[in-house]
């Protein structure tokens, strides 16, 4: 089967890569990303690309012809798509829709990744039913690009996905559970929002629901996270307890005091019964998850 994976040097593109190259003889795999290839691998295809060009992206997965792509590729700071719209769209929406288009010709199941910023986190725990109703441009962003795939005609499968944390080789950009740490270690005092409620994921589980999502062909919707909510400010407290760290380092504050740029839903977290049920993939505590992520660390 061959796999091609856009983004293969971001967080879940890597923790791909270490996954699926682990069954060699099931799995070719293609990497596709900016510059030079980051996974510290050479046990695999890479392409050097800008997926928001449409005829290099064309020529490129029409000369792999891929079985399945997985779509890691997006622009995630909340604040700077506010501030860049273009850039945003250029890489949440237009790249979406190449390779929906793309996905179409060469007969390809597309695997994207999408968010709990779609919804507007007046309840929590949402089901891939409700409703959408993004705060941020962000989040509206991730919607239409969702919104692509759902008016195709392609084999797609939609990942929606919360807070992603974890470490590969090459890291280009910091993460909650990395940068908590670090701070506390550093002996830093740090302020952290109380007023908001996540799931995070580890990105080894969300790496595994894209394994799961291929050799079981899912089509449709699922939600990937642990599955337990919590605030962000108890987020950083058990992270502070897993890595044996001072919690008086941290301070409670209101998402009010903040000032950011792009409004956050105040509370998401899913309803997992269907990636239960369909996938037959059942994720754990954040502290339980924190656990296996520290023995990679060690």
């Amino acid at each position: 089967m061959k796999i091609a994976i856009t983004g293969s040097n971001g967080l879940l593109g890597q923790s791909l890569l270490n996954l699926l190259l682990k069954e060699p003889e099931t799995y070719k795999v293609y990497g596709l990303s900016r510059g030079e290839n980051r996974s510290g691998r050479d046990d695999f295809e890479y392409v050097s690309i800008d997926i928001t060009s449409e005829q290099d992206l064309s020529d490129c997965l029409l000369n792999i012809q891929p079985d399945f792509i997985i779509n890691t590729a997006a622009m995630t700071n909340v604040d700077a798509c506010e501030d860049h719209k273009e850039e945003c769209d250029l890489l949440n929406v237009e790249a979406v829709r190449y390779l929906a288009e793309i996905s179409e010709k060469i007969n390809a199941h597309l695997i994207h990744i999408s968010t709990d910023f779609i919804f507007d986190g007046t309840q929590g725990y949402y089901k891939e039913t409700d409703e959408a109703n993004p705060l941020s441009y962000y989040g509206l962003s991730k919607l239409r690009s969702e919104e692509i795939l759902l008016n195709s005609s392609i084999d797609f499968t939609i990942l929606r996905t919360i807070l992603v944390y974890g470490k590969v080789f090459d890291m280009s950009r910091n993460n909650i559970v990395l940068w908590v740490r670090s701070m506390l270690q550093d002996k830093k005092e740090i302020t952290i929002v109380d007023d908001q409620f996540r799931m995070p994921t580890y990105v080894e589980d969300l790496a595994m629901a894209c394994k799961i999502s291929i050799d079981k062909r899912a089509k449709g919707i699922f939600n990937i996270s642990s599955n337990e909510l919590l605030s962000i400010y108890e987020i950083a407290q058990q992270i502070a307890d897993a890595f044996e760290l001072d919690k008086e380092l941290i301070k409670p504050i209101s998402t009010s005091t903040l000032n950011q740029r792009a409004p956050r839903p105040p509370k998401t977290g899913f309803n997992l019964s269907k990636t239960n049920n369909e996938l037959g993939f059942y994720p754990k505590s954040f502290r339980e998850d924190l656990q296996r992520f520290k023995q990679t660390l060690t």
